[in-house]
């Protein structure tokens, strides 16, 4: 299975991969409309690759088959000063 993934030009971080390049069919138009302007970033074979970079691999193969796309957000943004006010036993109250 190869598919194309794309960028969002107006959300950072965000990719939408499709089963080949251009198919948008299946594509809500109301996530179009958010995800806004795209780029092709690569064209991506599936079957040879055993895992990707934040996404699961066998979702989406699976979403690509069973709704012929898949959405990657970006990943939630770290608080840092709470991670660290943690890391050092700090309870904020």
């Amino acid at each position: 299975m190869i598919c194309a993934v794309y960028k969002s030009l107006r959300r950072p971080e965000t990719y939408l991969f499709v089963p080949k390049r251009e198919a948008f069919a299946d594509v809500p138009e109301a996530l179009l409309n958010m995800f806004g302007s795209r780029q092709l970033v690569m064209m991506l074979p599936l079957e040879k690759r055993d895992h990707l970079g934040f996404a699961d691999i066998d979702k989406v193969k699976s979403e690509l088959t069973d709704k012929g796309y898949y959405l990657q957000l970006p990943p939630p943004v770290e608080n840092l000063l709470e991670a660290h006010k943690q890391s050092i036993g700090f309870e904020s109250k």
